[in-house]
């Protein structure tokens, strides 16, 4: 046991020499979790808000009380320019669309019935068709909501009746039948709205309904931030790396002689292995330990439960462990070994959600999924740390790691080679 922990000792002095590989085994890790959990906390869990330009035409407080609606609105980012100003902004990319709010737009948003139409021009890049049936949606939502604001308020819909009404009686170019139809419906409109009684009632206007807030304890599901989501992908690569580095090392102390003067001493063969295993265990179990805790404390990463935590850590290391011996044996010389590793490590990050997660994935690649080692150690990180796995679903996945590990393992120390040639 004492040859074998100085063999990792020795391996453990080694990695924090290498600067390079230090900073490709923790740093690079850490960078990867806070960039793309910085770029995903900025949906808010949805879309993030349309940037656009409106042009106030108009300038009445219907037409400001429109745009307030809208830059207070989930769905919009408002900025108010002239035209020239909102055309050049979109011409550069630099907003979706603009919205331009003509001379009479506050009149006609609040008149129900008669009256002119107004057209509302909008601006949008061509190769931003989805955007422009977004934006498209929006306005219709919005200019409605003033429609249904006025059929809320009895009083301030009998002023409209009655401007309407004025309006239809002084029309020279209106259809007969159309304007004969609206004088006699408006005035009874406007009799009905009138002998409402004046009570608790009336003043719900025409809402057939009532709310009733009550507070309801949250339950939470899913992540609870972006770096719940991120953190784990970024200490997989962590370990990918690890595993590299010391599968690498393996083939550099074979070709350089280091395995054969190692064997002279009074150190077997398995215990040679067993230093270099237990190192890149010491290593593999580190990282996850270290990004997490730093995690924890910066950005608000809350897991579920400690236990199943730290039994998913164990299984991945023990997985990674294999792996670093099966990347060993992959190449003759350290060029040919990297090459070769790299590229069965990144191939497990693709199609295991070490790039894109796992749940934005389709369905055919998310079955396809199942044969990467990658898929199943960021299952149990996430199973621990925010999907709220119970005991029996993290054995399947933790289990799935251990056997993998195990396997490669054995086939690694079987095909390893002392000496070169």
């Amino acid at each position: 046991m004492n040859a074998i922990l100085a063999l990792a000792i020795k391996d453990l002095r080694l990695l924090f020499r290498d600067k390079v590989g230090f900073f490709f085994t923790f740093f690079f890790p850490l960078l990867y979790a806070v960039f793309f959990g910085a770029i995903f906390s900025g949906q808010g869990g949805g879309a993030s808000a349309m940037k656009i330009v409106v042009v106030d035409e108009d300038s009445t407080e219907g037409s400001k009380a429109f745009i307030r609606e809208l830059n207070e609105s989930a769905e919009l980012d408002v900025d108010i320019k002239n035209r020239d100003e909102a055309t050049n902004l979109v011409r550069r990319g630099k907003r979706v669309g603009y919205v331009v709010l003509p001379q009479g737009f506050g009149k006609a948003r609040g008149r129900v019935f008669g009256g002119d139409r107004v057209k509302i021009e909008t601006g949008i890049d061509p190769g931003r068709s989805a955007e422009a049936g977004m934006l498209q949606g929006v306005l219709t939502k919005y200019m409605y909501q003033g429609i249904q604001d006025a059929f809320a308020n009895p009083d301030k819909m009998r002023k409209q009746i009655n401007e309407s009404l004025a309006e239809v009686q002084s029309s020279e170019d209106m259809d007969p039948t159309a304007k004969a139809t609206l004088q006699w419906f408006l005035p009874m409109m406007d009799r009905f709205l009138g002998e409402l009684p004046k009570n608790e009632q009336s003043n719900r206007g025409w809402q057939n309904f009532d709310l009733e807030s009550k507070d309801v304890a949250v339950q939470r599901g899913g992540p609870q931030n972006s770096y719940e989501i991120s953190f784990p992908q970024g200490i997989i690569w962590g370990v990918m790396g690890c595993a590299a580095a010391f599968g690498i090392s393996l083939v550099v102390e074979r070709t350089k002689g280091t395995l054969v003067r190692l064997r002279i001493a009074p150190i077997g063969r398995m215990h040679i292995l067993a230093g270099k295993a237990f190192a890149c265990l010491l290593t593999t179990m580190a990282i996850p330990i270290a990004l997490l805790l730093l995690g924890i404390i910066a950005f608000g990463i809350r897991p579920d439960s400690w236990v199943l935590l730290s039994a998913g850590i164990i299984s991945i290391s023990l997985c990674f462990v294999g792996i670093m011996m099966m990347l060993s044996v992959l190449g003759r010389t350290e060029q040919s070994a990297g090459g070769i590793g790299w590229a069965v490590l990144l191939v497990m990050a693709l199609i295991g959600g070490g790039m894109v997660p796992l749940f934005i994935m389709p369905a055919w690649m998310q079955t396809v999924s199942h044969v990467s080692p990658v898929k199943w150690s960021i299952l149990v990180m996430e199973g621990a740390i925010w999907r709220n796995f119970s005991v029996a679903e993290m054995v399947l996945p933790c289990g799935i790691l251990i056997g993998v590990g195990l396997v490669c393992f054995i086939i690694g120390t079987k095909a390893f080679r002392w000496t070169e040639g």
